[in-house]
């Protein structure tokens, strides 16, 4: 019988929501938990790639409202402390104790967040794109933080909010999604997901981030990302700095680009600076794992289980 695992299939965590989520590779592997970004991007198989399915054991799954999982784009009951239930829910109903968590970008906050919460159930932690939900973040991808490096984009993306609105910028893109006509429904979670499309990796083209754009959840990606900004991602202010000497005794891993234009490069020296087990890899690059650098980076790290 073969030890190689593949298997897909929907978990209901709630009675509203029900979650997507496949297990790839080898049973008698230490598992992996893979945390896609966002909130609401889903996991792809292209985020495979960076495994080796005959020597390790993967769960990956769609967030709540992410992609596939049901109901699609719903913000009802989707919290962060939502999705850290169903981690354990997903985890207790494949008979998992202790995984590696593997986390970027949004997935490196809900990542924290779970091994803050249950440290005994993680070995350790692989986080690519720092974002610990600090203001300081939230104000440089919302408020212009990132015009200086792309004017254009950022132009493209305020624009859309007229001059007369008493709306912010995430609230009045936050109304159109979810109150506008269809056709601004669509527009506006179109605008929002290129928006961050287009500055999170280095040298992009329009070309691209609009094929990227066909291919991807964009309007689970929108939705989702304004649903949990707009509320500080449902965590009391500093909560993971504040909590971070419940992760003290987990190795972690941190690999960030020098050049990332969404997270910037100071968070991830932040968080390093205040855990013991750490170590912390800046690497020529921008925010996604798509960058060179960091999926190589990336890619030896797991290849050399360098926990």
């Amino acid at each position: 019988m073969s030890s190689i695992l593949n298997k897909s299939d929907f978990l209901k965590v709630s009675d509203k929501h029900t979650i997507y989520y496949e297990v790839c590779g080898n049973k008698n592997s230490e598992p992996i938990l893979f945390l896609h970004g966002g909130p609401g991007m889903g996991f792809s198989d292209n985020d495979k790639r960076f495994f080796d399915f005959n020597k390790q054991l993967v769960i990956f799954f769609d967030q709540r409202g992410a992609s596939r999982s049901i109901p699609y784009a719903c913000t009802e009951e989707n919290t962060t402390q939502n999705l850290v239930n169903d981690i354990n829910k997903l985890l207790d109903f494949l008979n998992i104790k202790k995984v590696l968590v593997f986390g970027g970008s949004w997935g490196t906050t809900l990542g924290l967040v779970y091994a803050i919460q249950y440290p005994e159930r993680v070995k350790g932690l692989l986080l690519r794109g720092v974002f610990i939900n600090d203001k300081e973040s939230i104000e440089h991808y919302l408020n212009g933080g990132v015009a200086k490096l792309y004017p254009k984009i950022w132009k493209r993306f305020s624009q859309n909010v007229p001059n007369d609105t008493s709306k912010s910028i995430i609230d009045y893109y936050f109304d159109k999604i979810k109150n506008g006509t269809d056709k601004e429904k669509m527009f506006f979670s179109y605008e929002w997901s290129f928006y961050e499309i287009s500055i999170y990796k280095e040298y992009i083209t329009q070309s691209e981030v609009e094929q990227i754009l066909n291919r991807i959840p964009y309007q689970s990606l929108s939705i989702m990302e304004i649903h949990y900004l707009s509320n500080k991602c449902f965590l009391k202010d500093n909560y993971i700095l504040d909590n971070i000497s419940e992760i003290n005794q987990i190795p972690v891993k941190i690999v960030h680009g020098k050049n990332d234009a969404i997270c910037p490069v100071t968070t991830a020296i932040k968080l390093d600076s205040l855990l013991e087990k750490s170590e912390l890899f800046i690497v020529d690059g921008g925010h996604s794992d798509s960058e060179p650098n960091i999926e190589k980076k990336l890619s030896q790290i797991i290849e050399d289980n360098m926990w």
